[in-house]
């Protein structure tokens, strides 16, 4: 069991979305303290006092996980100040919803730096440590969208197929390494923040609420459990895709569930700027 109690939480996208209520609810569980990583400032300086109100002890910086230097930078500091994180959230991810053609390869770089790289870079930074002292519990925030695909997701759907691939190699690494390295991977559907905002839910997959997949993700966390699929259909997918021919599977997915017209109305929410000046603490 890995206790959040007296914890040191770090976050990624930890100022928005389900990042800003994982912390929140960390701090409920009795974690020591919460160190928020995100982009936006703004979006920090409010988690930082909202935080502060409440009575907590956290810590923000704003950093971009997709670039190396301002990763190993705020590293370096939080490791100096506080040590490795007990547990580390790797939840910051970008999405674009729109045909592959009409990618510009700015589009696909940002992406496969903030969602696939940006959890690889925070999770370097911090894991000597965590192997050091023979402890350590990684989270890697994927999407059920790694387990098949999806029109206008093409290069969101490719990234998380590579978190969901990492993520596990890197579990079973740990597992070899010492029984206290744990690594939990989610695997969730629309979740109902605004980064996908207009889709529509597959059938009988209904949209997930902030609440209800942030409580699921701290309680698997607390168990040690190695994948966290939400909602309860997911678990059905990598089963069909094994044993359905790949027509019969689309069909099945694409005509009958709806998921291959999901994102058809996909609007999302307004990206926040992704090349900010590294920040120190606030």
């Amino acid at each position: 069991m890995t206790s959040i109690k007296k914890s040191t939480v770090l976050i990624t996208g930890g100022a928005s979305g389900i990042g800003r209520l994982m912390g929140m609810k960390c701090l409920q569980r009795g974690a020591s303290r919460v160190l928020v990583w995100d982009i936006n400032p703004n979006a920090l300086q409010q988690t930082h006092q909202e935080f502060s109100d409440a009575g907590y002890e956290v810590h923000t910086w704003q950093v971009n996980v997709g670039d190396a230097t301002q990763v190993q930078q705020a590293a370096e500091e939080v490791q100096s100040r506080f040590g490795a994180p007990d547990i580390l959230v790797n939840n910051a991810g970008i999405v674009v919803g729109k045909p592959f053609v009409e990618h510009t390869m700015a589009e696909i770089e940002r992406t496969i730096q903030v969602n696939v790289l940006g959890a690889m870079l925070v999770t370097q930074a911090f894991l000597p440590a965590m192997v050091a002292r023979e402890k350590g519990h990684i989270v890697n925030i994927a999407s059920a969208a790694s387990l098949l695909p999806n029109p206008r997701m093409s290069v969101y759907a490719g990234s998380k197929w590579a978190v969901l691939g990492w993520s596990e190699s890197l579990r079973l690494e740990l597992e070899q390494t010492g029984p206290s390295l744990k690594v939990t991977t989610v695997t969730p559907s629309y979740i109902d923040t605004g980064m996908f905002a207009g889709v529509k839910a597959p059938l009988l997959t209904p949209t997930l609420q902030p609440e209800e997949i942030t409580e699921a993700i701290l309680q698997a966390v607390e168990r040690n459990r190695i994948l966290l699929r939400k909602p309860s259909i997911v678990h059905l997918l990598p089963l069909l895709r094994g044993i359905l021919p790949t027509r019969l599977f689309d069909t099945v997915a694409g005509r009958w569930f709806g998921v291959y017209t999901s994102m058809n109305r996909f609007t999302g929410r307004p990206a926040a700027d992704q090349k900010p000046a590294y920040a120190t603490k606030t």
